[in-house]
């Protein structure tokens, strides 16, 4: 028998006995080691997710190793250290049929719309595991997952070699957006908050300017730091009125904005705005394999850090703890990871 974690309703979770999986012939069995909390699990919590109804095994960004293989699989071994990629697609509709599966139009997400890897082991098919390095702590194995959504975020905006970035919102996606995108060759980038503990947090991790644009302009800034040519990317990891509001007023003429942030509610945005300077306002959803393994490439190089980014660790059991405790610590607070097992 095993622990699964089961959130029955919004701020109510159980852990019940039940047996451990066998995994089919296609699937692999992992013992889960490390889950990481994400902005939409405490959406979930609090009961403000549209998507996820009740009750649901949570837990979506995950590391552990495998434990057994069925009988079809090959080219994996027991002991591996893994990751899990959470999409459940169809494979039969236009973006699957064309390599855009991030975009499935039947898309479910382990931990919202279908079980999540909160227990002791998860069966899943072997095509959704991707193999960490052997250096590779089980704490950063489970942040790959953010780290994918931040890459395929960077990788909108084309070849970002030698560019000027801005990065609206210092929490963890924005951090990881700010990391990546001078992991993949930007020149320079700067990242704005309302937070000075947040923008300290993404001093550390290598942003070159940080801005509080409570006290300063957001476009004085972007001249200051970067010429009167402003930014060539703005990346908005906030997602609200006021930033997209910022980037729509103050970016270059002909530039892009790309939204990685889930917008809550609907926008008020300068449209006029918008079209008058030709602005590119683009989106990025999720990510695909090649995200997974850029993501895993830029820790391995060194290029992206994540140990600063974990606030703090609970038990298994304490899963409700870690919600109640990201509540009471927002501001402070970038990654809590769940110790399903201790390796």
């Amino acid at each position: 028998m095993m622990l699964q974690q089961v959130m029955t309703a919004p701020g109510e979770i159980e852990f019940q006995e039940v047996p451990v999986p066998e995994p089919e012939e296609n699937q692999v069995l992992v013992k889960i080691r490390k889950i990481g909390v994400c902005g939409s699990d405490i959406h979930v919590y609090h009961g403000e997710h549209p998507f996820t109804s009740y009750p649901v095994t949570q837990g979506h960004e995950v590391s552990g190793e495998i434990e057994k293989l069925g009988s079809d699989v090959k080219g994996w071994k027991a002991g591996q250290k893994v990751t899990i990629q959470p999409q459940v697609v169809c494979g039969k509709c236009y973006p699957c049929r064309h390599g855009k599966y991030n975009l499935c139009e039947e898309l479910k997400v382990m931990g919202f719309q279908t079980t999540g890897v909160a227990s002791d082991y998860f069966a899943v098919d072997a095509a959704k595991v991707t193999l960490l390095p052997e250096e590779m702590s089980f704490d950063e194995g489970a942040m790959i997952e953010p780290l994918a959504v931040a890459v395929h975020a960077v990788k909108r905006a084309g070849n970002v070699e030698g560019a000027k970035i801005a990065v609206l919102g210092a929490g963890p996606i924005g951090i990881l957006v700010a990391q990546t995108a001078k992991g993949l060759g930007a020149e320079s980038v700067m990242i704005t908050d309302v937070s000075d503990l947040r923008l300290e947090k993404a001093k550390e991790c290598g942003a070159d300017f940080c801005i509080n644009t409570k006290t300063k302009n957001f476009g004085e800034a972007m001249v200051e730091n970067f010429g009167p040519d402003k930014a060539d990317v703005i990346y908005d990891c906030a997602g609200n009125n006021i930033t997209m509001g910022q980037a729509i007023q103050y970016a270059r003429k002909g530039s892009t904005i790309i939204l990685v942030a889930v917008f809550a509610g609907t926008a008020q945005i300068d449209l006029a705005v918008l079209n008058d300077h030709e602005l590119d306002l683009n989106t990025s959803m999720m990510y695909r394999n090649e995200d997974y393994l850029d993501a895993i490439r830029l820790v391995k190089e060194k290029k992206v850090v994540l140990a600063p980014l974990i606030s703090k660790h609970f038990a298994f059991r304490d899963y409700l703890e870690a919600y109640r405790y990201i509540d009471e610590n927002r501001e402070s607070t970038m990654k809590v990871i769940i110790n399903v097992a201790e390796s």
